[in-house]
């Protein structure tokens, strides 16, 4: 296949890049599920949007024991999703249109499915076959007891046994069985894999749980108990890169072993890590020797607070910088409350309290919400490093919190009894018109229910629109394409409660998270998040970018 877009190996550095759930974009067949031609169908959004890159969550032979990331077979399409020519398709497509494609790897599991795991199960305890997994006894007189003490992310114990008595281990949900990466032929398979989408032109690979592929497996297995904390908070309580399943030293040398496979191409494709590790941590995945780039999470999670914001931004340009990348910014995903809901609630909140009350413990201000969200967006667009935007965000699309539980699809919500609720709420199928059964989806309904609100936030109700959040994003974008001029920035004072800081070449973003107005200060206004009064002053939660 001839790459058809630009030859920049740079172009990362400052992209905006659209995350898209396949499932839940666009659905060209009718079944009720999203699929590649749907998203190959939708692309010109994408282009008139002004993105970069396009993201492309799994769309992998999947039973969807966890939304596609458990993955039956690596090299290939759902059938229900469509053929590997569809996905040929879909990239000449996207690069006729100038859009990157970055393709989800996921390297720390398989599905209970894939045939390495089949195979497993009937050869038994000790063969070959299950090496390439993480297979041990029991403990206890009978090794009715699992190994270790190690937990899942969903919730519970992270082994499951089989009925020859052996324990196998899955860090996320028991359809997840995690791989032995101290197998070469695991290695050497995730290499060929890399490979193989590589060659069908795929730009770049979002690395799922970059963090998790290497374990300490030597006998007897460590007890995170002995930390004072149990699955992701004993990182914070041990050596760093010495926890028994997360973040270990030793998975920095499959990161540079697979950035001479990305470096074989021209141009270099390029990845980024999904680490869920403190910042110093993340930097390592991020070195130009390695993944070349690491999500930064801490944006997404901070509190709507001018110090707080300040710092978040502060030290994430620091730790990009002393890995040699650039930053990366991100206010929701596929994993997390949309950030127009997020927003409005108010500091502290239990965000999964408030799911479990259909989103009405506390009551949210949908206004101040998308307000909010617009600033938010607005901020992290004017910030250097490359921004990723989650369907569905340029149309401001809230939580759908009301979704009832006998429709919920996350293995979260069975997996913790019913503690957790989940994150179907913001992989809710998008609406692209304002009517029809699935909002334009598709010709039927869609696998989630879409609420009838869907209908005001359709991209045909905003499209053309002047002061929709669709124009808006589409404005800031192509604003932002303009502007982009090195990778720095220079705070400027500033009341309290507001950001104001400088680009390299003089333009300048103005946010007021306060809840007053505060002096507009001088400059061509470029771009507000919501219209300006007369009056000179910046709205609370406004942002503005100013020219030189």
């Amino acid at each position: 296949m001839v790459d058809l877009s630009s030859r920049n190996p740079d172009w990362w550095r400052q992209a905006v890049i659209y995350q898209v759930y396949p499932r839940s974009f666009a659905d060209a067949d009718g079944d009720g599920l999203g699929d590649l031609k749907g998203i190959t169908e939708r692309l010109s959004h994408l282009g008139a949007l002004g993105v970069d890159a396009l993201w492309l969550s799994p769309f992998y032979p999947s039973e969807l024991a966890d939304g596609g990331y458990d993955v039956a077979d690596h090299r290939n399409v759902d059938p229900r999703l469509g053929t590997l020519d569809d996905f040929d398709a879909m990239v000449a497509e996207a690069h006729r249109l100038g859009l990157k494609v970055i393709v989800d790897i996921v390297p720390n599991h398989t599905s209970h499915l894939h045939p390495w795991f089949q195979e497993a199960l009937r050869a038994g305890p000790g063969s070959p076959a299950r090496d390439r997994y993480v297979f041990r006894a029991g403990r206890g007189a009978h090794g009715e007891l699992p190994p270790s003490d190690w937990q899942s992310v969903f919730g519970g114990s992270a082994w499951r046994r089989v009925p020859d008595g052996e324990w196998y281990l899955h860090l996320f949900a028991p359809e997840q069985p995690d791989l032995n990466w101290e197998h070469e032929e695991v290695r050497a398979d995730f290499r060929t894999t890399l490979r193989f989408w590589s060659d069908r032109g795929v730009d770049g690979f979002r690395v799922d749980v970059a963090h998790a592929l290497v374990k300490d497996l030597a006998e007897p297995l460590r007890d995170v108990a002995e930390f004072g904390a149990t699955g992701e908070e004993a990182l914070e309580r041990v050596e760093p890169g010495t926890h028994p399943y997360w973040d270990r030293d030793e998975v920095h040398e499959i990161y540079r072993d697979w950035r001479k496979i990305f470096d074989a191409y021209g141009p270099p494709r390029t990845a980024v890590a999904e680490a869920w590790v403190p910042g110093a941590r993340r930097a390592l995945y991020a070195r130009p020797d390695e993944l070349g780039q690491a999500f930064n999470f801490e944006y997404l999670q901070a509190p709507w607070d001018a110090d707080a914001l300040r710092q978040v931004i502060a030290d994430s340009l620091a730790t990009a910088h002393a890995a040699g990348a650039s930053a990366t910014w991100v206010l929701s995903n596929h994993d997390v409350v949309r950030h127009a809901s997020r927003l409005s609630l108010p500091a502290g909140t239990d965000e999964n309290a408030w799911l479990l009350s259909g989103g009405h413990a506390p009551a949210v201000d949908a206004g101040q919400g998308l307000r909010r969200a617009r600033a938010a967006t607005l901020l992290m667009l004017a910030l250097p490093g490359s921004s990723y935007v989650y369907q569905g965000e340029e149309l401001g699309l809230p939580e759908v919190a009301d979704l009832p539980t006998a429709v919920l699809q996350d293995p979260i919500w069975e997996q913790t009894g019913h503690v957790r609720k989940g994150r179907d709420g913001c992989r809710v199928p998008l609406p692209w018109t304002t009517g029809g059964p699935s909002y334009g989806f598709g010709a039927g309904g869609a696998w989630l229910p879409q609420p009838s609100w869907f209908a005001s936030y359709a991209v045909e109700a905003q499209a053309g629109t002047e002061g929709s959040t669709l124009e808006f994003y589409r404005t800031a974008l192509r604003l932002r394409r303009k502007l982009l001029d090195g990778e720095t920035l220079t705070w400027a004072e500033a009341p309290e409660g507001v950001l104001h800081f400088a680009r390299s070449d003089g333009w300048r973003c103005v946010t007021n998270v306060s809840h007053a107005p505060v002096p507009l200060p001088p400059g061509e206004v470029l771009l507000a998040s919501v219209p300006l009064p007369l009056d000179g002053t910046l709205p609370s939660d406004t942002t503005v970018w100013l020219g030189a």
